[in-house]
């Protein structure tokens, strides 16, 4: 089951991170946040951007949302992709799930661009990446040290807008209206 996040659900997303961020060279964290610090996150993020989480049983397992890809505002129509499945319910459909709504969301709201860092090599995720159309543009090289050696990160760009013409695009909208304004189109989305 596909449902937003909810303050609720730190504790389970705080969970399925820490691995990546204690054990791997998959995330730059240096330490996993805590759940307190999920809540915080959680209500930043859903005001804008879709937020995500993926139910098995009643268990969250895997999690997915969108933030800024920049602060400045000729960035706007840009964001940063981000997905995480607990080691226990990888290939089970969850990433697939929980991207093709977020992609659907960003879509709705209006955004063009969508980017995705991937700490390499990883190749799960520049697969699942792939898989949704997103394509390689860039590597950074030896950009970030972790867990004792020289990390390179790729980047990835999904066009979330087939027409992306030269006059001046229309604003996209914060995901709370969207909510609003677009309840069946959201719920169609969830699948619900």
């Amino acid at each position: 089951m596909l449902r937003f996040a909810e303050v609720r659900d730190a504790s389970a997303i705080a969970a399925i991170f820490a691995p990546y961020a204690e054990a791997s060279g998959i995330s730059f964290a240096a330490r996993a946040p805590t759940p307190a610090e999920w809540e915080k996150k959680i209500g930043e993020i859903l005001p804008q951007f879709p937020f995500l989480v993926f139910e098995a049983g009643g268990v969250v397992t895997a999690y997915a949302y969108a933030s800024p890809h920049r602060t400045l505002a000729a960035y706007r129509w840009c964001c940063e992709v981000s997905i995480y499945v607990d080691a226990t319910a990888q290939r089970r459909g969850a990433a697939s799930a929980l991207y093709t709504a977020l992609i659907e969301l960003l879509r709705l709201q209006g955004f063009h661009n969508a980017y995705a860092g991937i700490m390499l090599p990883n190749l799960a995720s520049t697969a699942l990446h792939e898989k949704f159309g997103f394509r390689h543009f860039a590597t950074f090289e030896r950009i970030g040290w972790k867990l004792g050696r020289w990390r390179d990160v790729g980047w990835w760009e999904l066009k979330l807008q087939l027409e992306q013409g030269e006059d001046a695009p229309a604003e996209p909208r914060a995901f709370a209206a969207v909510q609003k304004e677009e309840r069946a189109s959201v719920s169609r989305i969830l699948g619900r």
